[in-house]
């Protein structure tokens, strides 16, 4: 393949991937039974139609795995202002419409309890809707790390398809895609912390240099509690001083089932509490609870949620 070949693929957008699914006439986008609120869109916009919010679903194929209730409220509060700027994409499944670009969108309207909502009706096989909704959240930058190389893995297992294949669709190079996926060989706990940003990728890729997976777990608990910068953790893994004290190997403790599920649903509730992603790392000895915050208006908003006087 030419370099400019290459450049012109990673260079394409969402947009010019979507004009490649078969736009579905807009006389024949909303259902029978489900009246459309608004009046259809002129025969110039071939596709696109205003259709009932309750008959959306959600992709089956979506990478991302939850939605800040904060960026919801922002956008919702876009919205109401300034109206959707963007329709979302979907495609016809029997009486209802499968999401394949847009989520957040359709679900700041749920959050206005606004009936109807513009959107795009394509016709697209499930490789096709899987792969638009990956590139979209990739574009945007919606997606962690993590959710990032669920997607990958989607793709390459639901499609049966190679890693240079899923790269070529997504316009990534393999290289990138490779990489991505490794992260999902950390534990379940080390890929929470690297899904809350509570450690960076850079972290992570030192972490699976070390061959014991308990050793790498008490290690990205000291990068949060210290502090430690990518560099520091290097030398830490080269000098094999991951585990302090005397030089022997110790495995971490690991929370049994019931307390790992209660910490969970501890992080669940004060998230939707505070309005903010919130991480609680817990130790049978010791925790630490993180919450995130975006700009000073959003920390002096959660010190007047927390009842804080300064």
């Amino acid at each position: 393949m030419s370099a400019a070949a290459h450049k012109s693929r990673l260079g394409r957008g969402l947009g010019s991937l979507i004009a490649k699914a078969t736009p579905v006439p807009a006389a024949a986008a909303a259902p029978q039974s489900s009246p459309v609120a608004t009046p259809p869109p002129a025969p110039s916009a071939p596709g696109y139609s205003e259709i009932p919010v309750h008959s959306v679903e959600p992709s089956p194929y979506q990478a991302r795995r939850e939605i800040p209730p904060d960026q919801l409220e922002e956008l919702a509060a876009s919205i109401r202002s300034e109206g959707l700027l963007q329709p979302i994409v979907v495609r016809q499944a029997g009486d209802k419409y499968q999401l394949i670009a847009g989520e957040r969108r359709w679900r700041a309207f749920q959050l206005l309890k606004i009936k109807s909502i513009p959107a795009r009706v394509v016709q697209a096989s499930d490789a096709t809707s899987a792969t638009l909704g990956l590139i979209e959240n990739l574009q945007r930058e919606g997606l962690n790390p993590i959710e990032e190389a669920h997607g990958f893995a989607s793709l390459i297992r639901d499609f049966d398809l190679t890693q240079e294949t899923a790269a070529d669709r997504v316009g990534k190079g393999r290289a990138t895609v490779a990489n991505t996926l490794r992260l999902l060989t950390l534990d379940a706990e080390i890929q929470g912390f690297v899904g809350k940003n509570l450690i960076s990728v850079g972290h992570a890729k030192v972490l699976l240099g070390l061959a014991d997976a308990g050793e790498r777990t008490i290690l990205a608990r000291r990068i949060i509690e210290e502090g430690l910068n990518v560099r520091a953790t290097e030398k830490i893994v080269q000098t094999g001083k991951a585990v302090p004290g005397s030089g022997a190997k110790h495995r971490t403790r690991r929370l049994p089932a019931k307390d790992s599920a209660a910490v969970a649903d501890i992080e669940k509730r004060l998230t939707s509490h505070l309005g903010a992603r919130v991480a609680v790392i817990h130790t049978p000895k010791k925790g630490r609870i993180v919450i995130e915050y975006r700009g000073n208006e959003d920390l002096q908003r959660l010190i007047e949620k927390l009842g804080v006087t300064l």
